[in-house]
Order: structure tokens, then C-alpha cells, then sequence
């Protein structure tokens, strides 16, 4: 999902309108609907200031709204290779069921995604066993690692991610 559709989500998902999210981000009020609508529709990216000042209001974490763009299920598969290089993961079957596994020995970035996704995984266990609701469950999501309580992360290892992904994209990039 681009960029643009996070924008989206998540200003509908807090019953803002795009003029008013516009406004107080800090566009004139003419213009705040029309600029606001062409970062929504992909015709303009935020640089990573506007991004960052949008997930302020829009209370996530930046990273949730910038995030791989994943909207075709080649570029999906594209992503999880990336993965299996950088974060040694594999996929195997588990109960006749394909599933999607990290080999922990492939070194010290695939045990750090193994402690997030085992952070997750806690999360979703205490929706399901209504511990938390779904509003606190998004929360931690959509804010991660903010409200993470299972560790303490003194670098998230994304940029790492990022470059290998830019570079597997570089053809759609040039769009």
C-alpha cells in the first residue's frame, strides 16, 4: 500500500476531513483540500518532514505510513525475498498449512525480527483473548514500537530494509 492510501486510512479511520488535516499540517486554507488530495492520490510524495508532521496528527508512527508499497502481489513476493535475504526468512507448512517462518540462526537481525514478530503475536493473543481491545491493538500497532513493553529497541533495523527494497524497485521508482 503507497503512501498515499495510509494518508487515506488513516485520516478516515480519525473523521478528518483533507481540508482540515491540510490546515494543520500548515497548508493555506485555499489550498489544503488540493494539496492534501494529491499526496493521497500519489501524485506528489511527502518529503519525510511532511511525513513525520502528518503521523504526528494523525497520531502513528511515521513508519505506518511509510511503508513498502506492496499494492501488486508481484511486488508483495518482492518484499518477502527481500526478507528471506535480509532476515533469513523462510517459509515451510505447519499443520497443512503454508506458513512463513524465521530462522533465528541466520544471525542477529533475523532474532531481532523474531522478537518483533513475537511482540505482535502477544498483542494479537491479548485481542483474541479480549485483554485489550481492538482500538488499544491498532494502537499498538499503528504507533509500533512506541507501546512496545516487551523490549527496548535502540535501533529498529530499517534502513537496512529499505535500501534493499528500493533497490529490488528501482524500475518502479522511475515512474
Amino acid at each position: 500500500m503507497a503512501i498515499g492510501e495510509r494518508i487515506h486510512f488513516f485520516r478516515i479511520m480519525r473523521g478528518m476531513t483533507q481540508k482540515y488535516l491540510g490546515m494543520t499540517v500548515g497548508f493555506p486554507e485555499k489550498s489544503a483540500d488540493v494539496r492534501l488530495a494529491q499526496y493521497e492520490t500519489g501524485s506528489r510524495k511527502p518529503k519525510a518532514e511532511l511525513t513525520a508532521a502528518l503521523a504526528q496528527i494523525l497520531g502513528v508512527s511515521p513508519q505506518a505510513l511509510d511503508i513498502p508499497d506492496i499494492d501488486s502481489y508481484i511486488g508483495l513476493m518482492h518484499t518477502l525475498f527481500v526478507l528471506e535475504d535480509i532476515y533469513g526468512l523462510t517459509i515451510g507448512e505447519a499443520d497443512g498449512e503454508v506458513c512463513l517462518k524465521i530462522n533465528k540462526d541466520k544471525g542477529k537481525d533475523a532474532a531481532e525480527l523474531l522478537k518483533m514478530l513475537s511482540a505482535w503475536k502477544e498483542q494479537a493473543d491479548r485481542l483474541s483473548a479480549a485483554e485489550i481491545s481492538k482500538e488499544e491493538y491498532d494502537q499498538w500497532r499503528y504507533n509500533y514500537p512506541k507501546f512496545d513493553t516487551t523490549q527496548n529497541w535502540t535501533k529498529v533495523p530499517s534502513q537496512t530494509l529499505s535500501d534493499a527494497l528500493i533497490e529490488s524497485f528501482q524500475d518502479k521508482l522511475k515512474d
